[in-house]
């Protein structure tokens, strides 16, 4: 009996586990199966689930109507581009505050979230402004540049959390062997801290792959991504549902596949320091 009590609270929480991750999955499931409908089935009452009749009519008519490719690699470039830029800045700021503390240090920090809270419509008409003026509109450098500043302070956050779990006595023993500032940083903080790090890195790639506010406001043609792809197939003569689900599928398609395949290190780098 006392046996009974464990394995029945692991099968609870099994179900319960399953229950909320089926719910969280079945609007991207939803929109897949939505893709493969014709028109009137995407709209029909009651909704058909999986009677009806599969197509690919409208991956084609996307792959026609507009370049695929082109918003794809805009996507891939302003998401690693702002990442990698990210890290090369939350790298020193976050080590510097974990190690070498001051007494305005969580002051810092909570500013920075603090950003976090500023309605971004708030800010817009300036941005656009001074891209407009300086001619960086619709520039994936642009986009770069503010995706980097927003996600910014999540990074940092993130960062100093796990450089936190890190002995600090590792990197006085690295200074006493002559280590110099990069070195420590480079050689010994960075590889102790790859799976914090890589889990960093995953989390913001996801964020710019999904901003649409900033990417919908700052681009036309030439640096729209796929949030922009999405969006050219709502027009004045009304939703295309199953061509829209095309759309949208043929967008996260990509970012699904990368998390699929590193959830294992996303789930190890954000409970990185969790157990001691």
């Amino acid at each position: 009996m006392a046996r009974a009590v464990p394995t029945q609270r692991r099968i609870t929480l099994s179900v319960v586990a399953w229950v909320i991750a089926l719910l969280i999955f079945f609007p991207i499931l939803w929109t897949i199966l939505t893709s493969f409908k014709t028109e009137a089935e995407a709209v029909a009452d009651p909704p058909l689930f999986l009677n009806f009749a599969w197509t690919l009519e409208n991956y084609a008519v996307v792959q026609e109507r507009s370049d695929y490719l082109r918003y794809l690699w805009n996507s891939i470039a302003i998401a690693g581009g702002s990442t990698l830029l990210g890290l090369i800045i939350a790298v020193p700021a976050a080590w510097s505050m974990a190690f070498v503390p001051g007494k305005r240090t969580k002051d810092i920090l909570l500013w920075m979230l603090s950003t976090k809270m500023l309605p971004a419509v708030g800010v817009l008409y300036p941005i656009r402004l001074i891209l407009i003026n300086l001619g960086l509109l619709d520039t994936k450098f642009a986009l770069i540049f503010i995706l980097t500043l927003i996600n910014l302070p999540i990074i940092v956050w993130m960062l100093y959390t796990y450089f936190r779990e890190i002995p600090g006595e590792i990197l006085e023993a690295a200074r006493m062997d002559g280590a110099t500032l990069w070195s420590e940083i480079a050689h010994v903080l960075t590889p102790m801290a790859v799976p914090g790090i890589a889990s960093t890195v995953l989390l913001n790639i996801i964020l710019a792959w999904n901003e649409a506010f900033w990417t919908l406001t700052l681009t036309t043609v030439d640096a729209a991504p796929l949030t922009a792809f999405i969006a050219s197939y709502s027009s004045p003569e009304g939703l295309f549902y199953a061509k829209l689900s095309a759309a949208s599928t043929m967008a996260i398609a990509p970012i699904l596949i990368m998390g699929w395949f590193s959830q294992k290190q996303l789930v190890r780098g954000l409970t990185f320091g969790a157990v001691k």
